[in-house]
Formats: structure tokens, sequence, C-alpha cells
């Protein structure tokens, strides 16, 4: 069934919006104060990042593709296997999907965030920060998970394995995002997304929070560019060798 483009930005942009929900709704839960979660340790974080991209998967992989991502979606415009001119449709539903998100989380952990007097915790909800101050070590650690996220998707939901049932692959997806957290995720976050922190990390600077401290727009340029250029080539090295 062929959807409309509507549709497909609606799919991306409320596929956005769930996958930060879900993910940064973990690490609200984990760092602000006075949660039932508050404490609990890094794999409850990687869990709901693998079902921020899974439920989406599943929701929406049929209608749009489930990008949302803008450097998955660059990926595959440069690959030739996007049309160009959707990029800005798609690019702008998926930032505006992750705004809407990020103010949900605010609007369910808003006592939470006032109980919070650690700014990085509370940025930690939002946007990504290099665990050791390091640009170089955070541009590093977001292009090697971004482009094992854009290599593996790519080549889950194309393999001969998963032909007649996309809904696995799906689930396959859910499990390599948890895994890259989990394994990848302690130096940055991580982003392995532009929407997923530029978003958030607008809400941040705008919404008046207790003790939020700055939103480091002197760091938001890596988890926006080395996805980018991680898609680029993850998504175009998938193509010259396997397609």
């Amino acid at each position: 069934m062929d959807f409309s483009l509507i549709a497909r930005l609606a799919a991306e942009f409320i596929g956005t919006a769930i996958m930060i929900i879900l993910s940064n709704g973990a690490v609200a839960n984990v760092d602000l104060k006075g949660t039932k979660g508050n404490g609990s340790d890094w794999m409850l974080i990687a869990v709901g990042y693998g079902a921020g991209v899974m439920i989406p998967a599943l929701l929406f992989g049929s209608i749009s593709g489930n990008h949302i991502n803008p450097a998955f979606t660059i990926g595959l415009a440069t690959a030739g296997l996007f049309p160009w001119a959707e990029v800005a449709p798609y690019i702008t539903a998926q930032m505006l999907g992750a705004i809407a998100g990020q103010l949900v989380v605010i609007a369910a952990y808003k006592p939470h965030y006032d109980l919070t007097t650690e700014s990085n915790k509370i940025l930690g909800t939002f946007s990504t920060i290099d665990a050791t101050g390091s640009h170089l070590n955070g541009f590093i650690n977001e292009f090697i998970g971004s482009f094992i996220l854009f290599f593996s998707a790519l080549g889950i939901t194309r393999a001969p394995f998963f032909h007649n049932n996309l809904g696995t692959a799906h689930l396959a997806l859910g499990f390599l995002v948890g895994t890259l957290v989990a394994s990848l995720g302690g130096p940055t976050g991580p982003a392995l997304n532009p929407a997923r922190d530029l978003g958030p990390r607008l809400v941040h600077a705008l919404f008046p929070l207790k003790n939020k401290g700055g939103s480091q727009w002197e760091y938001a340029w890596i988890p926006v560019v080395a996805p980018f250029l991680a898609g680029i080539t993850a998504v175009g090295l998938y193509k010259v060798i396997f397609m």
C-alpha cells in the first residue's frame, strides 16, 4: 500500500516523538531526583533507547520507512535510495517530533526537574554531553556509533533473512540500538541522530527550568555533524558492497 506524503510525514513526526519520549524519558527516570527509578543503572537507559526505536519501527516502518533520523534520510538520499524532494519535509517532521517528544518528557517529569539541582543531569535528559569534555572523543564516538547504526539498519531491513518478515527486522533494530547504547554509550550518551540531540537542546535552551544551567552549544555541532557524515559513509558503503 502506498501512503501519501502527508501520512508519511505524520508517521515521521509521531515516530520521532515516541523515540524521544521513551529514550529521554528513561534518562529522566534514572537521573532526576525523586523518581522511582532514580539511581538505576545504564541498562535501563539502554532498554529505553532500544524500545524508543523499535516501537516506532513496528508502527511506521511499513508507512514512512521509519527514518526518524535526519542523518539516515540524508544518507539514503545521497546514495540515491530516497528522493531529494522529500528530504526537507522528512527532516522538518523529525525535528518537530523531537521537540514535541521532549515537551512530553518535561510534562511527565516536571516535579522531578524542579527537585534536581545538578545541571548536567538535567541537560542529560535532553541532549548529549561528552563525559570527559573532549570534543574529539565525542566526534569519534558519535561517528562510530552512527556508522554501525546506519550500516546495520540498512543491512537488517534489506537482508534476505528478513525478506518475508520485516516485523522481525524491526524488532532487531531495537536490539541494535539498545546494544549500541550499552556498548558505546558511555562517552557521550549517545545521540546517533541530529534530531534526537538538536531538537531537545533547543527545548532546553528555551524552556524555563530551575537549575538547568547552560545548553552547551559549543558541543552541539558534534551530534549533528558526526551522524550526518556517518550516514553518508555507511549507506554509501553498503550500497557499493551489497547492492
